[in-house]
């Protein structure tokens, strides 16, 4: 056996936070998982907060399989390796279909272009994350498994009743997991494409208390003045251009989650107490982005 950092999960999430480390690229594939009692131990190439030492066994040696993400059945590969492709389909059994990427994020819906490699020519698929399924189109809406871990930090930071603003929910992942411990929540994005797979999200995982809005988030402080509790900005180039009309939608002691890309520790402090004065800020590193960048979340307690 091999002794390995871990990252320890209750055996019903193993699989989403699996999926979200295989994601991040930071999943030890040489080594199986292990059960210590009610958790799952999942191996892990690098060392944040929480992870802790374990023993572990081999995996059967393989050969090794082309970097990708796995959303769901697709795997998406940054490489146009078609017969990477093929030993992906070959080796992932759950696998329908394998998609290059053709480029970043892009344009006013936040969308990717995609060519497929190997096996179903589709961008939709379904996954479940924590018990919740959400069904995707990965060509008409912008979706990330990465996280589902901060998705559960969220909730587990709601008050009972809480109403919440999504500012750019998508195809409705924090609006899903957050509507049974909320009072309801108001979840907007300008994209018809995400609007549409929201509202079969909702239908699927039975919610009733989130409410759709097709419309542009600039406009909601004329809307919603002073109305949540909660506010949302999982929009990471440019949410903090939104955060004037996040603080005009929350209440006087609300909270806002302003998630961006950063070069440096501390990039938007400055910024957001220029528009919030007198707030409380804390700053949480969530993964690396790129090289010189990586994705944080700045937590806004409005005083």
């Amino acid at each position: 056996m091999i002794v390995a950092w871990a990252v320890r999960v209750r055996k019903q999430d193993g699989e989403a936070v699996r999926q979200e480390c295989s994601a991040d690229g930071t999943l030890d594939r040489r080594l199986r998982p292990s059960i210590d009692g009610d958790d799952l131990l999942i191996p892990v190439t690098t060392s944040p907060p929480g992870t802790e030492r374990a023993l572990f066994h081999e995996v059967q040696a393989h050969s090794p399989l082309p970097r990708h993400e796995q959303v769901g059945g697709i795997a998406i590969m940054h490489e146009q390796d078609p017969a990477g492709a093929d030993a992906i389909l070959a080796s992932r059994p759950k696998t329908h279909t394998v998609l290059f990427s053709d480029g970043a994020v892009e344009g006013e819906f936040r969308t990717k272009t995609f060519t497929t490699l190997a096996g179903t020519p589709t961008t939709k698929t379904t996954i479940s994350e924590h018990g919740r399924r959400f069904r995707i189109d990965l060509r008409n809406a912008y979706f990330s498994a990465r996280l589902a871990t901060e998705r559960q930090q969220i909730r587990s930071a709601l008050s009972a009743g809480e109403i919440i603003c999504d500012m750019f929910c998508g195809v409705g992942p924090f609006p899903v997991t957050l509507a049974d411990r909320a009072g309801w929540i108001l979840a907007c994005d300008k994209n018809p494409g995400a609007i549409h797979l929201l509202r079969e999200n909702l239908s699927v995982n039975g919610i009733r208390n989130v409410l759709p809005m097709l419309g542009d988030a600039a406009r909601l402080g004329t809307l919603f003045p002073a109305a949540f509790d909660r506010v949302l900005m999982n929009l990471p180039f440019t949410a903090v251009e939104f955060l004037t009309v996040a603080d005009m939608i929350s209440k006087p002691r609300g909270t806002i989650h302003l998630y961006a890309l950063q070069e440096c520790e501390g990039d938007y402090q400055e910024r957001i107490q220029a528009t919030i004065p007198g707030c409380r800020i804390t700053e949480r590193f969530l993964r690396s982005y790129s090289a010189t960048r990586w994705h944080a979340v700045y937590d806004i307690r409005k005083g």
